[in-house]
């Protein structure tokens, strides 16, 4: 029963492929061929997840990047439709910042970061990629730059202060 309810939970994501490459090793009988997915999954509700698959044949590789993305779930700190403040993701060459948007805005951003953010479930932002273009390093630094978001009730509890301190509302 427990492996049925699993399944009900994976059926709420939406899972995306990014990148799909073929790739190959060089051995002594001669090159191995395989392929690797890039994946991005996500709930659209604050929940998402990048993961990479390797294996001889696609729709395995895509399954196993799947699998890689849902270990690798990060949950990201909203503010509204949009993100908390702006942040910029590092990830090897890649870099790309993050900002936030008003309302009606929608997502400006390039189609690797898209990906994600849509799986993320942000409506409104604006994104630009420095840097690298390679899909892995964009979507590993996306994903480093959503985990550094921080919405003012997590700063107001580790700095044991009031949300409108935080916010500087109040003045000392």
């Amino acid at each position: 029963m427990a492996f049925r309810n699993s399944n009900v939970e994976e059926k709420e994501y939406s899972e995306n492929l990014v990148a799909l490459n073929r790739v190959s090793k060089t051995v002594k009988g001669g090159r191995v061929a395989r392929f690797a997915a890039l994946m991005v999954v996500g709930d659209g509700n604050g929940h998402v997840g990048a993961g990479l698959g390797k294996a001889t044949e696609v729709p395995e590789a895509i399954r196993k990047g799947i699998e890689d993305a849902k270990k690798n779930m990060i949950t990201v700190s909203l503010k509204g439709t949009t993100i908390p403040h702006q942040v910029t993701g590092v990830f090897g060459a890649g870099r790309v910042l993050l900002k936030p948007a008003a309302p009606g805005t929608g997502i400006i951003a390039g189609s690797k970061v898209r990906m994600v953010l849509e799986a993320a479930g942000i409506k409104n932002i604006r994104a630009k990629c420095l840097r690298s273009n390679n899909p892995v390093n964009v979507v590993r630094a996306t994903m480093e730059g959503l985990k550094e978001l921080r919405s003012a009730n997590d700063v107001a509890k580790v700095r044991d202060l009031s949300v409108d301190d935080v916010k500087g509302g109040a003045s000392r």
